[in-house]
């Protein structure tokens, strides 16, 4: 049987949750030509001799490299194309092509407690992830602000009342990542109530700090790993497809 090969594109992603969820899929499904590697690239230049490799079947994009990756690719798929960020890349028939399963892996994390009167959302950061998240949010007719270093709204002037009128949050920066376990984006949790809920896309640690503070508040808490699970199944759909 011919060897398959995938990874993940990224940088200092030595942490990854994917390298560990495919090669115990691969385990499972006794598939001992399949391996998954980590292409941590320093600079996005890089990418095209790791995608020359005749083996490559999959892959999977992370920070920074989420929207980076676009203009290296041949096709993007309707949803990546709209979204304006890939996180998974299929190789076939000699294309490269772009999709999103995060927007996929989201939809599903937020309709887990997401109930009628969670109408407004305040989204915590504006990279490839948060992009998915605005695509999912105007599906379901949910109103949305930004809150970045950038935005208008910003971590120094978001106000106590906003955040008590936006009863859902989705922080999608890594602040607060392992092994920065303490750290957390600057937030009026003071405006959190217990008709919030309260995504945080990080998995590890388990329970961040911006988590732990909501929850304090009596909010409805998500980590990012049931997103994360769906998103990895969804694209090993796309690569087998």
């Amino acid at each position: 049987m011919e060897k398959k090969e995938f990874g993940l594109l990224g940088k200092n992603i030595s942490y990854s949750f994917s390298k560990k969820y495919f090669e115990e899929k691969f385990r499972k499904l006794f598939l001992k030509n399949h391996s998954y590697n980590f292409f941590d690239i320093a600079e996005i230049e890089s990418f095209n001799s790791i995608a020359s490799n005749q083996k490559l079947v999959g892959m999977n994009v992370t920070i920074p490299y989420k929207q980076a990756v676009i203009p290296f690719l041949d096709e993007l798929s309707a949803e990546a194309l709209q979204i304006g960020a890939v996180n998974c890349i299929s190789f076939q028939n000699g294309k490269k092509t772009g999709y999103n399963t995060d927007a996929f892996g989201f939809e599903k994390t937020l309709l887990i407690n997401k109930k009628e009167y969670h109408k407004k959302a305040l989204i915590l950061g504006d990279g490839g992830a948060a992009k998915a998240v605005r695509y999912i949010l105007e599906k379901h007719n949910i109103e949305h602000k930004t809150v970045s270093r950038k935005s208008e709204i910003n971590f120094e002037n978001l106000s106590e009342d906003l955040v008590k009128d936006s009863l859902l949050i989705i922080q999608t920066t890594p602040v607060g990542t392992f092994p920065n376990v303490d750290e957390s984006v600057p937030f009026p949790f003071e405006g959190i109530t217990d008709k919030h809920y309260v995504i945080d896309l990080i998995y590890n640690p388990a329970e961040t700090a911006f988590l732990k503070k909501s929850a304090e508040k009596g909010a409805t808490t998500l980590n990012g790993f049931y997103m994360l699970e769906q998103q990895a199944e969804k694209a090993w759909q796309i690569w087998n497809s």
